[in-house]
Formats: C-alpha cells, sequence, structure tokens
C-alpha cells in the first residue's frame, strides 16, 4: 500500500504530513550533522538546539511567560498521575481535588489517593461520563493542594472549552488530547502536562508546563526521576531524554507556526471539522445517537453509536472501504470514535461526514 488512509485513531495518531515528509528526508542524516537525529548525543549542541527549539514554539503558541518551566520527560501521562501527588500532595495536610469528567481523570484520581487526602470535588459518573459539571456544581475540600481536570476526555469525548471556577486554587491539568488545539491563559495553570501521540509528535514524550512556585515542592526523600526539581534543575536532561520524540515535537510546532498560523487558526479548523460530524448526527433523526451531551461535545473526539452491533459492524466495513480506519470506539465505551487531531485534513472529516449521511440513506 502506497496511498495513505484516513486515520481517525485516538492514539498515537495522525501526523501532519508535511512533518512525515520532513522526517523521511532528514532521517538518514540532519542536515550539517551528517547523522540521523536518532544517533546524535543528548548533550550536543545539535540536540540542545533542537529541544530548545520545540520549548521556544511552545511558548510562543501558547504565550507562555518566563515564570513557567517547560520540561520534556517520559513515562506518559500515566506517570504524571503519580508524579503530580508526589510532589504537590504528599507531606502537606492539604486536599488534593479531583474533577472527574471521563476514564482518564478517574484513573488520575485512584493515583493520587495513594500520596494523601483526595476529594472528588464533582463527578459525572452518574452519567455516564457524558456531561461536564454544572454551575455550582463543584465543591472544593480546603486547605487545597490543587484542583485536577481533564480538559478532554478521549475516551468519552467530552471537553472543557473554558476553565472552572476555583477561585485561587491551583489548578493542574492533563491535556493529552487536546494540547494545542486552541489558544490557553496560561495564567490560570499552575500546570498542563500532555503525552504528544495524540496530538503534537509521537509517543514517548510528555511535556509538562509547569509554573515555578510548584517545581521546588517536591521533597527531597522522593526518588529523583520523579521529582520535578530534578528536571527543571537539569533542563530535561536529568536523564537521557526521548530525543527523537522531541524532535518530532519541534517540527509539529514549526507546522503549526508557519504552515497553519497558530492556535487561532487551528481552534477554527477545529471547529469546522467537529461541528460537520455533530450536524450528521443531530440530522440523523436518532439513527446515530452521540455520547455526550452537545454542551460538553469535545471538539477532538467525536463520540457516537448506532442501533445495534451489527449496524456498527456494516458501518465500519463500509468505512474502511473508503479507506477511513479506527473508527471503533475504546472497549469501555464501545460505539464509534472518531478522533480528529489538529493533523486530520478536512478531507478525511469530509469523507467520514459523507459516509454517515449515505450510510444512514442506505439503512434507515
Amino acid at each position: 500500500m502506497t496511498e495513505r488512509l484516513y486515520n481517525f485513531s485516538a492514539g498515537p495518531a495522525v501526523l501532519p504530513e508535511a512533518v512525515l515528509r520532513k522526517i523521511r528526508d532528514d532521517l538518514l542524516s540532519l542536515p550539517g550533522v551528517g547523522m540521523s537525529v536518532m544517533e546524535i548525543s543528548h548533550r550536543s549542541d545539535e540536540y540542545r538546539a533542537i529541544q530548545n527549539a520545540a520549548a521556544e514554539n511552545l511558548r510562543t503558541l501558547l504565550k507562555i511567560s518566563d515564570s513557567y518551566r517547560i520540561l520534556f520527560l517520559q513515562g506518559g501521562s500515566r506517570l504524571q498521575f503519580s508524579m503530580i501527588p508526589m510532589n504537590l500532595l504528599r507531606g502537606t495536610g492539604r486536599i488534593a481535588n479531583y474533577i472527574l469528567t471521563g476514564t482518564w481523570g478517574q484513573k488520575a484520581y485512584q493515583e493520587a489517593v495513594k500520596e494523601g487526602e483526595v476529594h472528588a470535588c464533582a463527578d459525572c459518573s452518574q452519567s455516564g461520563y457524558s456531561r461536564l459539571p454544572a454551575a455550582g456544581e463543584i465543591q472544593l475540600h480546603d486547605p487545597v493542594a490543587y484542583v485536577h481536570l481533564t480538559s478532554n476526555e478521549t475516551i468519552e469525548g467530552v471537553q472543557f472549552k473554558s476553565e472552572p471556577a476555583i477561585g485561587d486554587a491551583t489548578l493542574v491539568c492533563d491535556a493529552s488530547s487536546d494540547f494545542l488545539c486552541r489558544p490557553l491563559p496560561i495564567e490560570r495553570y499552575g500546570m498542563i502536562y500532555a503525552c504528544a501521540q495524540k496530538n503534537a509528535g509521537v509517543a514517548g514524550v510528555t511535556v509538562v508546563i509547569m509554573h515555578d512556585d510548584l517545581v521546588s515542592r517536591g521533597q527531597d526523600d522522593l526518588p529523583g526521576y520523579l521529582n520535578y526539581r530534578s528536571h527543571a534543575e537539569n533542563d530535561s536532561l536529568f536523564n537521557t531524554p526521548p530525543t527523537f520524540a522531541v524532535y518530532v515535537m519541534k517540527l509539529v510546532t514549526d507546522w503549526l507556526l508557519g504552515e497553519v498560523g497558530g492556535l487561532e487558526d487551528i481552534h477554527q479548523r477545529n471547529q469546522a471539522k467537529s461541528a460537520m460530524l455533530y450536524e450528521a448526527i443531530d440530522q440523523s433523526n436518532g439513527f446515530y445517537v452521540g455520547h455526550a451531551e452537545p454542551a460538553a461535545r469535545s471538539i477532538m473526539n467525536v463520540t457516537f453509536r448506532l442501533n445495534n452491533d451489527e449496524q456498527q459492524a456494516a458501518f465500519l466495513e463500509a468505512a474502511r472501504s473508503r479507506d477511513l480506519v479506527n473508527l471503533l470506539g475504546h472497549r469501555s465505551v464501545r460505539g464509534i470514535r472518531a478522533s480528529i487531531y489538529n493533523a486530520m485534513p478536512e478531507q478525511g472529516v469530509t469523507a467520514l461526514r459523507d459516509l454517515m449521511q449515505d450510510f444512514r440513506r442506505e439503512h434507515s
């Protein structure tokens, strides 16, 4: 097979074709270096230039001030679920408050309870994680160590459109599946973290954007790798970083700044793409049923179901015949999930929208 399929995978996910071509062209020998990016030392000037450029791109895209550190770590969000309470909760006598709007927020909560007192300040599980907390539903327990939320729940397709009202409490955000999909008011956050393989690159690197005030909170008896201070003091070189993954993130952020034009522009594209699919759901007279309530719908992961398993299997087969792949929903929710990250071209979403309309006409 030489032609590319439209890949709706939730992660590892679609990459911009311009980035893939750049990787291909430079893979054997990075220009001016004489060896592959996968071969150069993480201590070399060449690699440091790549990492510094990736960090500077992030600062430009998100308008990150010098009050925040940018760290490139490993272990994915799963490791962050543990590192965060280890550094920000353990031994503080305070309470970590978790807003639970989906599977990943619940998993983060389950790790945090191992490190101290944790409170679910809002829990949307009884709705099947189909909604966001209503105004006034978030009830913080004092004294607050931090408030944790998952900005976009990949499995359920639920997304915060703005930051919840939590007063002056420190907000910690898992932004793994909507990182760089829109502008953010960084000053509202104490910390944002995201594994790259959904919307910002390839598996292997997790970016942590952390206010200086939080970096130093980890206690000295923490294992070295699990203390954010270790990474901040060593400019993300405490151990050998995931050099290739950082290189790809640098290319993805180059693409966002250059070809796309920034986060305002990519946000408009993402809103238009998701609107096509939600319109097809809403106009289907119940043939397609969305999982998320309209006010909570994600612009990254569109989740819906059909009437029965046989119809769903037929839909997936029809999709495959049109080169639309990886549309099966997560096993815990089932149904269909279309992950339409930044790099998913409009043509792919249009092709899926057309399939949904054609399939409904044929099977109604």
